[in-house]
């Protein structure tokens, strides 16, 4: 048995999310697809993380077990890639121990969130980022996100329908770049749940406006309401850049 993970960038402004759906296009659902037209074998390609429908990918890491493989493992992004549409490719393939599996034995994930702070939207930046014409204090928000470090109850960020077992998880790092008009914050951490990036985001928003002080953010996590965070703002600024195994 072949166990084949994959590294995957796509642009996920045309599909429903990473996950397979009965009723809408999913980037699983078209990547397995065209393996099984290169196998002739039913895949069940297994993602390390579920992204939002909107959402987009630079890193998202995938595997799938086969019996026979007659393809060589180096030669599989170039035939999938081959017979995708242009927004998905596969970046990299390579056989690894059976035991692996995407999502359990993933160590830590990496997201950016873009935010345009422009008078003006940019039609160039519509589908990878959120546009924000007022101004922003980079400063506080910076501060705010600070406050996101380290283990906590994160209930208050978590979106209804989320199935997880326990909304406990550890952000390991944050940070705030700025060029030109386009900031980008990168959020580090063991996991996330669902919309949780998104709804952080529209809270460090919050202390951006001037609305709530930096500090707001001890409250929302302590009062594990979801009410006090801000909203979640819309997925197609958010990107998964990496998971680290």
């Amino acid at each position: 048995m072949h166990n084949i993970k994959l590294i995957i960038e796509y642009d996920g402004t045309n599909y429903h999310g990473w996950q397979k759906q009965k009723n809408a296009i999913t980037v699983q659902e078209k990547i397995e697809e065209v393996l099984k037209t290169l196998t002739r074998a039913n895949i069940n390609l297994i993602g390390a993380g579920r992204t939002d429908a909107g959402a987009h990918a630079r890193g998202q890491t995938a595997n799938f077990r086969i019996e026979d493989l007659a393809i060589p493992v180096n030669k599989l992004p170039h035939a999938i890639n081959t017979l995708l549409p242009e927004d998905i490719t596969v970046k990299h393939a390579e056989e690894v121990p059976e035991g692996f599996h995407s999502r359990f034995c993933a160590k830590e994930k990496i997201y950016s969130y873009y935010i345009l702070n422009s008078k003006f939207p940019s039609p160039l930046a519509r589908k990878y980022s959120f546009h924000y014409p007022r101004a922003l204090d980079i400063k506080n928000m910076r501060q705010a996100g600070s406050y996101l470090i380290g283990t906590h109850d994160f209930v208050s960020f978590k979106a209804a329908g989320s199935k997880a077992k326990t909304t406990v998880r550890e952000i390991r790092g944050f940070e705030i770049q700025k060029e030109g008009e386009m900031i980008r914050t990168i959020f580090r951490g063991d996991g996330f749940l669902y919309n949780m990036v998104r709804i952080m985001m529209g809270t460090i928003l919050l202390v951006g406006e001037g609305k709530v002080p930096p500090e707001y953010i001890q409250h929302v996590i302590s009062s594990k309401k979801r009410e006090n965070a801000g909203m979640t703002l819309p997925a197609k600024g958010l990107i998964l850049e990496q998971v680290i195994y």
